[in-house]
């Protein structure tokens, strides 16, 4: 909104003042408004569920809002990013609700509800953008990048597959202080790098960095030992936040490598669910899911470990990645 009033000279201290506000919007409106969200009553079968009882949670309320106010003030807004941060709202929204409902919300209806956001985040991605994608870290016999076109109907399938699958791994992430904080930032740092490579999306690119500042400020009060918790409103927007933004990059299957921390953590755990409850099929039966649970019950791992060693993972892969797109 401010770039509607104010020169394109003072571009770079405009950005600067965004980024500034959105980490103190963040931290200031979590510490005023902490009291008021729901208190989280101690998950039974998680690993040291119970010492999270009482604590605030939810908080994914408070530094969604600050991201899209931020948002809306200082990076340039059209139609597209516009239904981005409203679809953003909404998974936020839905998150929430189940965060402060008495009874959790049903997984078949919050399934139901991420299936309808990635519907509409498929609609609008192939309005505005192509249905040529490019397989960034591979090269034609000139050195240009392959490129892929999806017929439009299936592409906005495996965008709603890639968009689910992305909402549900991170929110299954979501378990111990920082961890799926930390890593949706190292994600999404390294799109935002990708874009700085492959020279694209600008305004996107800046709401990256918004987001993640955001993230950063609710981080501050989540640092192990944790004061609150970000529940189903922050995780599900992160997990959607990071699977618009892998495909603004115009190259969506570097979400695997990008990601693949997040992927392995929360999704072996959908998939062991899934075969056993739907085909009958027994797998990983010694294996703890999520795995941040089966590396602190199991492997013995602080919280802070956890943390630090799947976010070293998460960085050395994203090193390959970017040091791969530029050869």
């Amino acid at each position: 909104m401010l770039h509607l009033f104010i020169s394109d000279t003072y571009d770079s201290l405009l950005a600067l003042a965004g980024i500034i506000f959105a980490f103190a919007a963040t931290v200031i409106a979590t510490a005023k408004l902490q009291e008021f969200l729901p208190k989280d009553a101690g998950r039974e079968f998680a690993h040291d569920g119970k010492l999270s009882a009482g604590k605030p949670r939810g908080a994914g309320i408070i530094f969604v809002l600050a991201f899209v106010a931020s948002a809306v003030l200082f990076a340039p807004i059209d139609a597209e990013i516009l239904i981005y941060l409203i679809l953003t709202v909404i998974c936020m929204m839905t998150g929430f609700l189940d965060d402060a409902s008495k009874m959790p919300w049903g997984e078949y209806k919050k399934g139901f509800l991420d299936l309808c956001v990635a519907a509409m985040v498929a609609m609008t991605y192939l309005k505005y953008n192509s249905n040529t994608i490019e397989l960034a870290l591979f090269h034609t016999v000139d050195g240009g990048r392959l490129q892929l076109t999806i017929p439009p109907v299936v592409f906005a399938i495996l965008i709603v597959i890639l968009v689910w699958t992305s909402v549900n791994v991170t929110n299954c992430a979501d378990g111990v202080d920082g961890l799926s904080g930390t890593l949706t930032i190292v994600s999404i740092m390294t799109i935002y790098l990708v874009d700085e490579i492959l020279k694209r999306g600008e305004d996107f690119s800046f709401l990256i960095l918004l987001f993640a500042v955001c993230i950063l400020g609710y981080l501050w009060y989540n640092a192990t030992p944790s004061k609150l918790m970000m529940g189903d409103a922050g995780s599900r927007s992160m997990g959607l936040f990071i699977s618009i933004a892998i495909l603004k990059t115009g190259c969506p299957l570097l979400y695997i490598p990008i990601a693949l921390v997040l992927i392995l953590d929360g999704g072996l755990g959908l998939i062991k669910v899934a075969l056993l409850r739907f085909l009958k099929i027994r797998i990983l039966k010694n294996t703890r899911t999520p795995l941040h649970d089966h590396v602190r019950k199991v492997w013995g791992w602080s919280n802070t470990q956890t943390v630090f060693r799947f976010a070293i993972i998460q960085i050395i892969l994203a090193v390959a990645v970017v040091y791969g797109i530029r050869i």
